[in-house]
């Protein structure tokens, strides 16, 4: 199907990408046991990471000619980017002005979350999986769970709101949590978004029944709470909603592998080294960097990026027989 006069990022279902997920580092401080190996990986060389010209470069054609309204920091941890407060800024002058917000695993948070919102950060997403301090040292193979706290709370101060946790539950390891983290959560004011793990580990060792799924996790929150539907739509959101007790509060759970929401996807992703892909599991993606680097015009990476865009397929295939893993882990990806 020949690709309609359109700049902005469409494909032949409809969607329209206007959410970008941009890795700023594929390096971490912690070595979680559902994303990488303990020794970790061997990161990208320096000279193919997107320098921070290269990078507001290709954000600026995203926000001026392709439609690009949220951009969205990720990594393996972008707190690790260096220059990450003037980085933010940059991308917070765009015109017209992108919403912004970070993921984070939270190390370092504390000391840095009024310096990213005065730059320009409006919201920001923690990983915290635990409340345990043996389970997080399990988990992370790091004693650093007083350290991601501190930054939660640090963030809300700072008016990093609503700070949103992000919280992956493993069988035989930490599914008994799911209703402390909620509690906790909402006692601190924190959204609380369960995830169900994807394939997307370095190691390729995910297995499906080792995987809580969302039944499970509703299950699970529901031997202490009420959880009835949230009124508002859902739209092009991940998470699936629910009012807990009533409300104000709710819980959100993302559900990419028993109850996918491809056909409502608004997400693109660049990673650190420049490439674009049209899925999380896409196993193809198109090289931006190269195409700057050898002198390409803004219209023509803009072309690039359409095209990759009106190719995406119609879901990410994981209940398929055929389902491929994609060669890069999470971390390499950007979530």
């Amino acid at each position: 199907m020949p690709r309609p006069e359109n700049p902005a990022l469409i494909d032949t279902f409809g969607r329209v990408a206007t959410d970008l997920r941009v890795s700023l580092t594929d390096k971490c401080n912690l070595r979680c046991t559902y994303c990488m190996p303990a020794e970790g990986l061997d990161w990208m060389p320096s000279d193919q990471v997107l320098s921070d010209a290269e990078l507001i470069r290709l954000l600026r054609i995203a926000v001026e000619r392709l439609g690009v309204t949220d951009i969205r920091l990720t990594g393996g941890e972008p707190l690790l980017r260096p220059g990450l407060e003037g980085l933010i800024a940059e991308i917070s002058a765009l015109e017209p002005k992108p919403r912004l917000s970070m993921t984070t695993n939270g190390i370092g948070l504390a000391k840095r979350a009024t310096s990213l919102a005065e730059a320009g950060l409006r919201r920001i997403n923690v990983s915290l999986d635990t409340l345990d301090p043996e389970i997080f040292v399990r988990i992370t193979r790091r004693d650093r769970l007083s350290h991601v706290l501190a930054g939660m709370a640090a963030a809300r101060d700072a008016g990093l709101a609503p700070v949103k946790v992000n919280a992956v539950l493993m069988r035989g390891v930490n599914e008994h949590e799911a209703a402390p983290l909620l509690r906790y959560c909402l006692d601190n004011g924190y959204h609380l978004r369960f995830i169900e793990q994807m394939p997307l580990d370095a190691q390729h060792g995910w297995n499906r029944k080792e995987m809580i799924t969302a039944a499970e996790i509703l299950g699970l929150l529901q031997e202490e709470f009420t959880l009835s539907p949230f009124p508002a739509a859902r739209g092009g959101a991940p998470a699936e909603r629910w009012l807990v007790d009533g409300g104000p509060g709710d819980v959100g759970v993302i559900a990419s592998v028993t109850r996918p929401f491809c056909s409502a996807c608004e997400r693109t992703r660049l990673t650190a080294d420049g490439a674009i892909r049209s899925c999380l599991f896409s196993n193809e993606e198109t090289d931006l960097r190269s195409l700057a680097r050898a002198g390409a015009r803004d219209e023509e990476i803009a072309d690039a990026w359409r095209r990759t865009m009106w190719g995406k397929l119609a879901g990410h295939e994981i209940n398929e027989a055929g389902f491929a893993q994609p060669i890069r882990p999470m971390s390499a990806i950007g979530g």
